[in-house]
């Protein structure tokens, strides 16, 4: 085994990977876990507020990683129209309103497992998606979704004072 082929480094994504995220993107850590403790297992940018139209193609690529996927939780306030199920790749996928904020999107598989991603705001500017969605899926990442779209947007790599 090469020492770019250590355990630590493999689970890194290169720098080239990020550069050439674009917009209907999906960038994943996935870790089984049973709390969520401000850690985000990915990140996603959706190229629009349409969920019909941007969720399919997320699920598709969660269930090929994950198995399949039962339910999603959004925050309704932060779509055009939330249903309150799709039908992705002929399987049911229960959708979930919940108040977690335009900023998250919280992904069930079976009955434990979930997963929390970082939602990326369709209209944000290139560089700075790439570097919240770099920072999500970070090992180390302790800084919830929230945080991480206030720093993206004011250029900072610590938090905001509070106001």
């Amino acid at each position: 085994m090469s020492e770019s082929d250590t355990p630590d480094t493999a689970r890194l994504l290169p720098d080239a990977v990020h550069q050439s995220v674009r917009p209907g993107t999906a960038l994943l850590r996935l870790e089984t876990t049973h709390t969520r403790e401000g850690i985000l297992d990915g990140a996603w940018w959706p190229r629009s507020r349409d969920i019909g139209a941007e969720l399919p193609s997320l699920i598709t690529a969660l269930t090929e990683h994950l198995g399949p996927v039962t339910r999603v939780g959004l925050d309704a306030s932060a779509w055009d129209e939330l249903p309150t199920r799709l039908v992705i790749d002929g399987r049911v996928v229960h959708i979930d309103s919940f108040p977690v904020g335009d900023d998250t999107v919280l992904i069930t598989r079976g009955d434990r497992d979930y997963f929390s991603l970082l939602v990326v705001p369709p209209d944000t500017m290139p560089d700075a998606a790439r570097a919240a969605m770099a920072r999500a899926v970070r090992a180390d990442n302790i800084t919830g979704a929230e945080q991480i779209l206030i720093d993206i947007d004011t250029g900072s790599d610590t938090p905001s004072p509070p106001n």
